[in-house]
């Protein structure tokens, strides 16, 4: 079977205004033949977001009036307030509905659409009642959801203009979300490390922090390097160099057996490096 050819051309037939102007200039494409695949179902899937958002943004601002209206008492500033967030994301989806259009980024905007449904969504929880879930839920689920569906629409209008694929705002999102977490979690474990061994926990914390920031050395040229780390020139100086990187630093039960460790490596008897530690403590103490 042979593959049909489109026809080329003007079309059948052009109509056009005794003043020139051309009202209908190609047949074909009056029926869709240089239309792209998908087009108008992407069309009509952005009436209906049109429809949706009309409906979801009333259910919001319900909830955001009542919340500000009970803390301002005020019914115009309290009715302007409201439609603040809802305002702005209208403003802001239609900014990027038209940038994909185009074919352009519209991450910023995409950004902002979160950022005022996350401010909507804040007002109605504070309009619900938080100790029921239900009312929770019914009165946060809108701004939230819409959000959703305005990115998704922006999203699928800029791959079938440019038939390439936008970093979503929520994939931004997530993995902000998923470093706090991680952040979380290593502080907690610390944290709980410093109440199992807290001589060991900060004494490896004061090790990390003076690696990580080095004191500069201002030299005559104005030009700055850090500083050469000299050998110790005595035993005690080298004793007390090692005890002060050593984990159980500090720590006045722990520096008998400390002094024995340490005092083979600086050429001393473990009672002179004893004395030496207590000496060490005693003055770290006053």
């Amino acid at each position: 079977m042979s593959t049909p050819t489109i026809p080329r051309g003007p079309g059948l037939f052009e109509v056009q205004h005794p003043n020139g102007h051309r009202l209908i200039t190609n047949v074909r494409r009056l029926a869709g033949a240089d239309r792209t695949p998908g087009s108008i179902l992407i069309a009509v899937a952005g009436w209906l977001l049109a429809a949706l958002a009309g409906g979801l943004l009333f259910v919001s601002f319900s909830g955001q009036f009542r919340y500000i209206f009970l803390a301002r008492h005020q019914p115009v500033s309290s009715l302007i307030e409201a439609l603040m967030f809802d305002v702005g994301m209208v403003i802001f989806s239609l900014l990027a509905l038209g940038l994909a259009r185009a074919g352009k980024a519209a991450r910023t905007e995409r950004a902002l659409i979160m950022a005022c449904s996350a401010g909507s969504a804040a007002m109605n929880y504070a309009a619900a009642d938080i100790a029921s879930p239900r009312s929770v839920i019914a009165f946060t689920a809108a701004p939230v959801f819409l959000a959703v569906v305005v990115d998704r629409v922006i999203a699928v209008i800029r791959r079938h203009v440019l038939a390439d694929s936008e970093a979503s705002p929520w994939t931004a999102m997530g993995g902000a979300l998923l470093a706090v977490t991680r952040l979380a979690g290593l502080v907690a474990l610390y944290s709980l490390r410093f109440v199992l061994a807290a001589p060991s926990t900060a004494g490896g914390l004061r090790r990390l922090v003076l690696a990580a920031a080095p004191l500069p050395e201002l030299r005559e040229s104005g030009s700055l390097e850090v500083p050469a780390i000299e050998p110790p020139s005595t035993k005690k100086a080298a004793l007390l160099a090692l005890y002060r990187v050593h984990p159980e630093y500090g720590n006045r039960s722990a520096a008998s057996k400390v002094a024995g460790e340490l005092a083979a490596q600086a050429g001393l008897t473990a009672g002179t490096a004893r004395a030496y530690l207590y000496r060490e403590l005693e003055g770290r103490a006053s």
